[in-house]
Protein backbone atom coordinates (compact mmCIF):
# COMPACT_ATOMS: atom_id res chain seq x y z
CA UNK A 1 0.00 0.00 0.00
CA UNK A 2 2.89 2.34 0.47
CA UNK A 3 4.17 1.61 -2.67
CA UNK A 4 0.94 2.50 -4.33
CA UNK A 5 0.80 6.17 -2.73
CA UNK A 6 4.32 6.92 -3.24
CA UNK A 7 4.39 6.82 -6.63
CA UNK A 8 1.23 8.31 -6.85
CA UNK A 9 2.63 11.78 -5.64
CA UNK A 10 2.27 14.57 -8.36
CA UNK A 11 5.04 15.10 -10.83
CA UNK A 12 5.75 18.61 -12.47
CA UNK A 13 7.48 17.62 -16.14
CA UNK A 14 9.85 20.15 -17.61
CA UNK A 15 7.84 20.88 -20.12
CA UNK A 16 5.64 22.54 -17.35
CA UNK A 17 8.20 24.46 -15.69
CA UNK A 18 8.93 25.59 -19.12
CA UNK A 19 6.00 27.35 -19.91
CA UNK A 20 5.89 28.14 -16.18
CA UNK A 21 8.37 30.28 -15.85
CA UNK A 22 8.87 31.00 -19.94
CA UNK A 23 11.88 29.54 -20.41
CA UNK A 24 13.04 27.20 -23.58
CA UNK A 25 11.67 23.56 -22.92
CA UNK A 26 15.71 22.71 -24.44
CA UNK A 27 17.25 24.93 -21.44
CA UNK A 28 14.95 23.71 -18.62
CA UNK A 29 16.44 20.05 -20.16
CA UNK A 30 19.79 21.98 -20.05
CA UNK A 31 19.37 23.24 -15.96
CA UNK A 32 17.96 19.71 -14.90
CA UNK A 33 20.62 18.05 -16.19
CA UNK A 34 23.12 20.29 -15.12
CA UNK A 35 21.28 20.37 -11.47
CA UNK A 36 21.49 16.57 -11.54
CA UNK A 37 25.06 16.61 -11.95
CA UNK A 38 25.94 19.35 -9.23
CA UNK A 39 23.98 16.80 -6.80
CA UNK A 40 25.66 13.72 -7.30
CA UNK A 41 24.85 11.66 -4.70
CA UNK A 42 22.68 13.34 -3.31
CA UNK A 43 20.19 13.24 -6.07
CA UNK A 44 17.79 10.73 -5.84
CA UNK A 45 16.85 9.58 -9.45
CA UNK A 46 14.22 7.35 -8.16
CA UNK A 47 11.94 10.66 -8.61
CA UNK A 48 13.58 12.05 -11.08
CA UNK A 49 12.32 10.21 -14.62
CA UNK A 50 13.83 11.05 -18.16
CA UNK A 51 11.52 10.03 -20.57
CA UNK A 52 12.92 8.87 -24.23
CA UNK A 53 11.60 8.93 -28.14
CA UNK A 54 12.06 5.67 -29.83
CA UNK A 55 15.28 8.14 -31.57
CA UNK A 56 16.61 8.11 -27.94
CA UNK A 57 16.34 12.12 -27.83
CA UNK A 58 14.76 13.52 -24.45
CA UNK A 59 11.19 14.49 -24.52
CA UNK A 60 11.03 15.72 -20.93
CA UNK A 61 12.14 15.00 -17.54
CA UNK A 62 9.53 14.46 -14.75
CA UNK A 63 10.62 15.52 -11.05
CA UNK A 64 9.15 15.49 -8.10
CA UNK A 65 8.95 18.47 -5.54
CA UNK A 66 12.13 18.03 -3.46
CA UNK A 67 14.13 18.00 -7.24
CA UNK A 68 11.46 21.12 -8.54
CA UNK A 69 12.49 23.22 -5.99
CA UNK A 70 16.25 22.33 -6.17
CA UNK A 71 16.15 23.27 -10.20
CA UNK A 72 14.58 27.01 -9.33
CA UNK A 73 16.23 27.85 -7.10
CA UNK A 74 18.72 29.73 -9.32
CA UNK A 75 15.84 30.81 -10.98
CA UNK A 76 14.42 34.79 -10.24
CA UNK A 77 11.70 35.24 -7.75
CA UNK A 78 8.85 35.62 -10.16
CA UNK A 79 9.71 32.07 -11.54
CA UNK A 80 9.58 30.75 -8.42
CA UNK A 81 6.91 31.93 -7.18
CA UNK A 82 5.32 30.75 -10.32
CA UNK A 83 6.23 27.11 -10.10
CA UNK A 84 6.16 26.53 -6.31
CA UNK A 85 2.64 28.28 -6.19
CA UNK A 86 1.50 25.59 -9.00
CA UNK A 87 2.91 22.80 -6.90
CA UNK A 88 0.72 24.53 -3.46
CA UNK A 89 -2.10 23.70 -5.88
CA UNK A 90 -1.16 20.54 -7.03
CA UNK A 91 -0.57 19.70 -3.58
CA UNK A 92 -3.82 21.31 -2.12
CA UNK A 93 -6.22 19.83 -4.53
CA UNK A 94 -6.71 23.54 -6.00
CA UNK A 95 -5.36 22.09 -9.34
CA UNK A 96 -5.20 19.26 -10.89
CA UNK A 97 -1.68 17.62 -13.00
CA UNK A 98 -1.73 18.96 -16.27
CA UNK A 99 -3.04 16.05 -18.06
CA UNK A 100 -5.28 15.29 -20.10
CA UNK A 101 -8.80 13.38 -19.27
CA UNK A 102 -9.01 10.35 -21.21
CA UNK A 103 -12.43 9.53 -20.40
CA UNK A 104 -13.50 12.48 -22.72
CA UNK A 105 -13.01 11.36 -26.16
CA UNK A 106 -12.99 15.03 -27.67
CA UNK A 107 -10.05 16.03 -24.90
CA UNK A 108 -8.48 12.57 -25.64
CA UNK A 109 -8.12 12.71 -29.14
CA UNK A 110 -7.13 16.34 -28.73
CA UNK A 111 -4.44 15.40 -26.77
CA UNK A 112 -3.56 12.59 -28.99
CA UNK A 113 -3.01 15.30 -32.24
CA UNK A 114 -1.32 17.40 -29.66
CA UNK A 115 1.40 14.76 -29.43
CA UNK A 116 1.40 13.77 -32.77
CA UNK A 117 1.88 17.25 -33.96
CA UNK A 118 5.23 17.66 -31.36
CA UNK A 119 6.71 14.19 -32.67
CA UNK A 120 6.27 15.65 -36.21
CA UNK A 121 7.65 18.98 -35.65
CA UNK A 122 10.65 17.28 -33.82
CA UNK A 123 10.97 14.94 -36.78
CA UNK A 124 10.56 18.05 -39.33
CA UNK A 125 13.64 19.80 -37.54
CA UNK A 126 15.87 16.52 -36.95
CA UNK A 127 15.20 15.80 -41.02
CA UNK A 128 16.53 19.24 -41.41
CA UNK A 129 19.92 19.41 -39.41
CA UNK A 130 21.11 15.91 -41.05
CA UNK A 131 22.20 17.85 -43.98
CA UNK A 132 23.70 19.88 -42.20
CA UNK A 133 25.19 17.77 -40.33
CA UNK A 134 26.17 15.41 -43.32
CA UNK A 135 27.96 18.63 -44.61
CA UNK A 136 30.02 18.63 -41.59
CA UNK A 137 31.28 15.65 -41.91
CA UNK A 138 32.05 15.60 -45.31
CA UNK A 139 33.89 18.74 -44.66
CA UNK A 140 35.86 17.99 -42.15
CA UNK A 141 36.92 14.56 -43.76
CA UNK A 142 37.89 16.53 -46.68
CA UNK A 143 40.06 19.30 -44.79
CA UNK A 144 41.27 17.51 -41.56
CA UNK A 145 43.21 20.42 -40.00
CA UNK A 146 41.85 21.65 -36.59
CA UNK A 147 39.34 24.32 -36.17
CA UNK A 148 39.28 27.64 -34.00
CA UNK A 149 35.63 28.57 -32.26
CA UNK A 150 35.05 31.02 -35.34
CA UNK A 151 35.78 28.91 -38.10
CA UNK A 152 33.19 26.04 -36.42
CA UNK A 153 30.33 28.70 -35.57
CA UNK A 154 30.67 29.77 -38.96
CA UNK A 155 30.51 26.06 -40.10
CA UNK A 156 27.63 25.41 -38.63
CA UNK A 157 25.88 28.63 -39.60
CA UNK A 158 25.61 29.43 -35.43
CA UNK A 159 25.18 32.55 -34.50
CA UNK A 160 28.50 33.30 -31.96
CA UNK A 161 27.07 34.44 -29.14
CA UNK A 162 24.54 31.95 -28.82
CA UNK A 163 27.34 28.86 -29.62
CA UNK A 164 29.14 30.30 -26.87
CA UNK A 165 26.66 30.34 -24.11
CA UNK A 166 25.83 26.43 -25.66
CA UNK A 167 29.48 25.75 -25.12
CA UNK A 168 29.48 27.33 -21.87
CA UNK A 169 25.70 25.65 -20.27
CA UNK A 170 27.17 21.96 -21.95
CA UNK A 171 30.21 22.17 -20.20
CA UNK A 172 32.05 22.02 -23.39
CA UNK A 173 33.93 24.95 -22.43
CA UNK A 174 34.72 27.43 -19.89
CA UNK A 175 36.50 30.61 -19.63
CA UNK A 176 39.98 30.84 -17.93
CA UNK A 177 41.93 34.00 -17.57
CA UNK A 178 40.84 36.13 -20.85
CA UNK A 179 40.99 32.27 -23.04
CA UNK A 180 38.56 29.66 -23.49
CA UNK A 181 39.21 26.22 -22.30
CA UNK A 182 37.84 22.92 -22.91
CA UNK A 183 36.87 21.18 -20.22
CA UNK A 184 39.67 18.05 -19.60
CA UNK A 185 37.52 15.20 -20.60
CA UNK A 186 37.20 16.60 -24.06
CA UNK A 187 40.77 17.03 -23.81
CA UNK A 188 41.89 13.34 -23.33
CA UNK A 189 38.43 12.53 -25.96
CA UNK A 190 40.44 14.15 -28.78
CA UNK A 191 38.04 16.44 -29.19
CA UNK A 192 40.19 19.54 -28.51
CA UNK A 193 43.80 20.42 -28.94
CA UNK A 194 45.57 22.90 -26.69
CA UNK A 195 48.68 24.95 -27.94
CA UNK A 196 50.43 26.80 -24.96
CA UNK A 197 53.15 29.16 -25.70
CA UNK A 198 54.86 32.53 -24.90
CA UNK A 199 54.56 35.76 -27.06
CA UNK A 200 57.64 36.57 -28.70
CA UNK A 201 58.36 39.25 -26.62
CA UNK A 202 58.45 36.93 -23.45
CA UNK A 203 55.74 39.57 -21.70
CA UNK A 204 53.29 36.57 -21.00
CA UNK A 205 52.16 32.56 -21.75
CA UNK A 206 48.88 32.18 -23.37
CA UNK A 207 47.10 29.16 -24.35
CA UNK A 208 44.83 28.36 -27.68
CA UNK A 209 42.16 25.72 -27.74
CA UNK A 210 41.17 24.58 -31.17
CA UNK A 211 38.38 21.49 -32.40
CA UNK A 212 40.15 18.50 -34.07
CA UNK A 213 38.20 16.55 -36.75
CA UNK A 214 36.57 14.41 -34.34
CA UNK A 215 35.19 17.23 -31.79
CA UNK A 216 34.03 18.95 -34.54
CA UNK A 217 32.12 16.32 -35.52
CA UNK A 218 30.88 15.46 -32.48
CA UNK A 219 29.92 19.19 -31.36
CA UNK A 220 27.74 19.33 -34.73
CA UNK A 221 26.06 16.71 -33.59
CA UNK A 222 25.28 18.03 -30.10
CA UNK A 223 24.24 21.58 -31.53
CA UNK A 224 21.83 20.02 -34.16
CA UNK A 225 20.33 17.92 -31.23
CA UNK A 226 20.57 21.07 -29.22
CA UNK A 227 18.22 23.04 -31.78
CA UNK A 228 16.22 20.42 -32.13
CA UNK A 229 15.20 20.50 -28.44
CA UNK A 230 14.52 24.19 -29.01
CA UNK A 231 12.24 23.46 -31.66
CA UNK A 232 10.05 20.74 -30.08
Amino acid sequence: MNDIIETSKPTMSSREIAELTGKRHGDVIRDIRTMLEQMGDDADLRHVTEERDSRGYTQHFLLDRYHTEVLVTGYDVKRRAAVIKRWYDLETGAAKPALPDFTNPVEAARAWADEVESKLRAEAALEHAKPAVEFVERYVSADSGNKGFRQVAKLLQANEREFRAFLQDSRVMYRLGGEWMPYQQHIDADRFVVKTGVTEDGGHSYSQAKFTPKGVNWIAGLWAQYKLEDVA
